[in-house]
This record gives C-alpha cells, structure tokens and sequence, in this order.
C-alpha cells in the first residue's frame, strides 16, 4: 500500500478536435467554472483531426484564470527540446504560472516518421526523453553559469543560452509504462502519467515500486513524484463494473486507488459536459472527504489506544522493546462555531428561527484530544467553503448585470451548487451541504446524523430540525434557478434574481452558523462515524 500523502486535484482530458474548434475551448473554460484544478489535451501533431496542442493551450491559456494547463502527454519525438522548453516558460510566465509539463518518448511511429520525426525503439525513447530532460531543465536554470550544453545521442544543446525561466516549478510528468521509462521517472521526473486503460492488475503497484526504487537510488524521496492517472469511465444510477456507477461508487473506488496506489491526480478523458460537471461537483469533493477521513484516522495500536487506558506492549512481534506510546494531550474545546451576524437581506422568512432546538449543554469539565477537535473544526471548514461559494455566486449575479457575463455562464455555476444539493438530506459527514455523499460505505458506517441520533438521542430533535432545513434549502436553491431561466425571458427579471440569490444567503448562513452551534462540540465528543 501507497499513500504518498499528496493533496487531491481532478482534471481534465479533453480532445482537441478541429471540426467545432471552438468546443475545446468551451470545454476547457468549463472545467475551470465547475472547479477542477487542471485541463490537459493529447498531442498528436500527426493527426489531421486535431487542432494543434500547443496553439489550443496558448489560447486557453488567454480564456482561463485559474486552471493548470497540460499537454497530455506531449510527443517528443515532433517537438525539439530546447524550443519546448522555451514554449512552456513562456506560456507559464503569460498564464501566470498555470503550465504543467506531460513528456511522452512516442509511440505511433509510422505517423512520427511520416512527419519528419526520427524512428527510435523502445530502449532509445527512453535515452533520447531522458537527454531531452536535462536540456529541458537547464533551460529553465537560468541561475548556472554558462550555456546549455548536452551531447547526447538523440538531443543536442551546445552553448544555448539559458532561459526564460518559468513563473513557478513546472511539473515534468512522464507517460511511463515499461520500466525503463518508470526508473527515469523515479530518477528525473516530477510526476507519473499513465492512463488507467493501458494498465493490467498490479501494473500501478509494480510502477510504483520501480519508481520508489529509482528515486531513492538517486538520492530522492518517493513522495518527490506525484502519481497522475488518466480515468475513464460512465455514470450509472446502479454499478455495473469498475467506474461505471453513481458517483458514489466512483469516489469509493478513486479514494482506494489515491490510499492503496498513491494517485493524488485523477484526470477524466471525456467530452461531456455533464461528465465535467458531475465530476467536478460530485466526485472529486466525496473522494476528498474520504481520503481526509482515512488519512485522519489514527493506526490501531497507538496514542489513541493508550489514552483510553490500553496498557503498552512489552515488545513487539519480533521480540524488540516498544516505544510507550505518548498520551494524547487533551484540553477545552478551541474551536469556536461561527455566528450568524443577523444580517437579512430578504423580507421572505423560510423557517421560524425562534422555533429551532437547541442540543444539551455541553460538560463545561470535558476535554478533547487534538484529533477530536480537528474533526470539529472540519465541519467549520466545509462551511467556509460553502460560504466563499455563495459569495462568488453574488459576484456572479453581479458580472450579469453589468453584462461581462452571460446568464448562461452563471447558471453553469449555479447548477453545479444545485446539484450537489440534491443528496442533502443523506446528511452525511460534512457533506450536509455542499459536499455530497459518497459510497455507500459511507451512507451506512459513516454518516453523521445517525450516528449522533444513536450515540446520544438527546440530539434528536436539533438533527431532525437541520434536515428539514435541509429540504427548504434546496428549495431556495431552485428558486434561483428558475430565477435565472426567467431572467433570460424576461427584461426586467434582474430584481427576481437579485430576490432570489438574497434569500438563498439568508437561509444558508442562518443554517450554517445553527449547525456550527449545535454540532461542533457533539462532533468532537462523540466522533463523526
């Protein structure tokens, strides 16, 4: 098992098609709307069909603010080293420091040839990506004395001068299958880029192990090479094999390759929309919240089983004295809820607030360890997100009346939050709101509401109040919906709008600092599942 402890970011891979040119644009504008961190387009320069990858990315580049931008993977055989590298240092510095590296060595080398490109075999791929690198990086070191100087087989550079060097660190991610291009990986390499496909069973661990090999043969650590995994697949209400389900299914199955395989990448290879958006607003933030979960989860056997009193081992299996474990330090609950400033921006009421339950008084002796209080303050986290969206959702009401967007750009946003409420009332572990439930692991063994309704029943009436709010929130949430439908029919449909969006701010926030109130200290004192 691998973990390399990575955060999580999703992508993705789009075809770069040149019958509707202006559709990969589209598309790659709309992963940056509906959230993920990356848009990356295969380069085959061969292929009549295709826009050219690099030109598409410059353009990209020029329509997105946000989204890391990657070849996937580039074809280095038609692409010379030492200009590459000067094209991507000067995309980085103009896109503000949003390019990613992806190197393939070739494969399709009838087409290659036919282009003008030098057929290699296997084994001189690899040496000729690998001089390609070092040109690559010297390049971009424009802090070394002197030009850039490599005599290698494949790739030359004698005197060049260095530079310009990129906004930031690009990422070089290789598209590596056979080992030897997994030991460059390891050796020279930031990143690895396979496409789930290609793969057989065990081919990500086997990769893995070669790459961690190599790194450590090199003097670098393993967690120096991100692992990125190109992904395919389809939603289905039911499964019907591996990533072909609900989006449930699809989040069980990436957290187990990003916990077991080290993955901290997932790149979707799809031209659908709402693959994009569903991916985007379903599956990438449930496999967040699963990953962060687990990797919270203390092993058994250590501070938390000696804190409840365990007596330490003697020694472990082989006989050698074990460490005591430390005792978890404990103290009163730091993490503070966040109040509602009773700011109403509407004269529409959903719910009575006066009528809301309130949960026991909490123990004014009880302490709680660091991890109790980390799984509090999550939900408070989650919140924040949920805040700085509905934020931006004004903002965007905002660009429409001035006019620098259109209504069906903002819609796009909006949908992506309506969406992610339709499984609200599962009520699972911070994702009551905006973060929807995941597998259905997670529905039965990990969901909060029952699990607080069961650990501590006088919590009844304050849960059952938060998910009827949870109804009438989604309810608000349709409402600006159809505000926004009405808005492109109608001239004067802005003030509806504006009604609308207000009144989703009053009944989130309220909802959001009540559940703060009333859960943070039953969440650090009783768990999340």
């Amino acid at each position: 098992m691998s973990d390399y402890g990575h955060p999580l970011t999703f992508g993705s891979f789009l075809t770069p098609g040149n019958a509707d040119p202006t559709r990969p644009v589209e598309l790659a504008m709309l992963s940056e709307q509906v959230g993920l961190d990356l848009v990356t387009f295969q380069d085959h320069p061969y292929q009549p069909a295709f826009l050219d990858t690099w030109t598409l990315l410059s353009f990209v580049a020029a329509r997105t603010e946000r989204v890391r931008l990657s070849a996937n993977v580039t074809n280095l055989p038609l692409r010379p080293p030492a200009v590459l590298a000067r094209s991507v240092a000067s995309l980085d510095l103009l896109s503000g420091g949003r390019m990613e590296l992806g190197l393939g060595a070739g494969a399709f080398w009838d087409a290659i040839e036919a282009m003008g490109g030098r057929r290699l075999s296997p084994g001189q791929g690899v040496r000729a990506l690998e001089e390609a690198i070092e040109i690559i990086r010297q390049i971009w070191d424009v802090d070394a004395r002197g030009g850039v100087r490599v005599e290698g087989e494949f790739h030359r550079a004698v005197g060049a001068k260095r530079g310009p060097a990129p906004a930031h660190d690009v990422g070089i991610w290789l598209g590596a299958y056979k080992p030897r291009m997994l030991a460059l990986t390891g050796r020279r390499a930031d990143g690895w880029l396979p496409s789930l496909a290609y793969l057989q069973p065990g081919d990500l661990a086997r990769g893995n192990a070669i790459i961690d090999e190599a790194a450590a043969e090199a003097g670098r650590s393993p967690a120096d090479v991100r692992r990125l995994l190109n992904i395919n697949g389809r939603f289905a209400a039911t499964g019907r094999g591996p990533l072909h389900g609900p989006t449930e299914q699809w989040a069980e199955e990436l957290a187990d390759l990003a916990l077991t395989e080290g993955i901290s990448t997932f790149i979707l290879g799809s031209d659908d929309p709402d693959d994009l958006r569903r991916f985007a607003a379903e599956v990438a933030p449930a496999t967040r919240e699963l990953v962060a979960a687990e990797r919270a989860t203390p092993p058994s056997g250590t501070a938390t089983a000696q804190a409840s009193g365990a007596p330490p081992r003697a020694s472990d299996a082989g006989g050698t004295p074990a460490a005591t474990p430390t005792r978890v330090a404990a103290s009163a609950l730091a993490v503070v809820p966040t109040p509602d400033d009773g700011v109403r921006r509407s004269d529409v009421r959903v719910w009575d607030e006066a009528a809301r339950p309130a949960g026991p008084a909490p123990d004014p002796q009880r302490t709680y360890t660091a991890h109790e209080q980390a799984g509090a303050q999550h939900l408070i986290d989650v919140h924040d997100g949920l805040r700085a969206e509905l934020a931006q959702i004004h903002d965007l009401i905002e660009q429409v009346a001035a006019g620098l967007i259109d209504v069906g750009t903002a819609r796009s946003h909006i949908n992506t939050m309506t969406m992610r409420q339709n499984k609200w009332t599962l009520g699972t572990y911070c994702e009551s709101y905006c973060r929807i439930v995941t597998t259905h692991h997670t529905i039965e063994d990990r969901s909060l509401f029952p699990h607080l309704r069961r650990a501590d029943p006088r919590l009844k009436p304050v849960i059952d109040r938060l998910e009827e709010e949870h109804h009438a929130i989604h309810d608000v949430l349709e409402g600006v919906d159809r505000a926004l439908v009405a808005f492109v029919a109608t001239p004067d449909g802005m003030a509806e709008l504006r009604a609308a969006v207000d009144l989703l701010s009053d009944t989130l926030l309220s909802h959001l600092s009540y559940e703060e109130r009333e859960l943070v200290e039953p969440i650090a004192r009783l768990g999340a599942h």
